[in-house]
């Protein structure tokens, strides 16, 4: 597992992001974590049942965590960038419902 670089920006912590997101079956596993939150949070909000709101960190980091350590063997940038991290989450979230990413990304040999 390799050392997270440091970042300027968003813009520049997108590629890298990407990057640690290349295997198809990860990106699925976030993709379905990240579904799992969105109608968690919806149903929370319309039942007004904030207990609820405490599966969110079950679902949103147990797939993508899977994802990360059985299936791409590498380590979240969550732990080092947060909130690029989530931010990441989302925006390949919304590619990937565009039609936009159901590819393997290239290896970075």
């Amino acid at each position: 597992m390799s050392t997270v670089p440091t970042f300027r920006d968003f813009e520049e912590f997108w590629p890298y992001y990407l990057g640690e997101h290349a295997n198809l079956t990860n990106r699925v596993l976030h993709f379905v974590g990240t579904s799992c939150v969105i109608l968690i949070a919806v149903a929370a909000a319309f039942s007004l049942q904030a207990r609820l709101l405490f599966a969110l960190p079950v679902f949103g980091y147990g797939f993508a965590w899977v994802g990360h350590f059985l299936v791409e063997k590498n380590r979240p940038a969550t732990f080092k960038h947060p909130l690029w991290s989530l931010r990441g989450d989302f925006r390949m979230y919304g590619r990937m419902l565009r039609g936009q990413l159901w590819t393997a990304a290239p290896s970075r040999a």
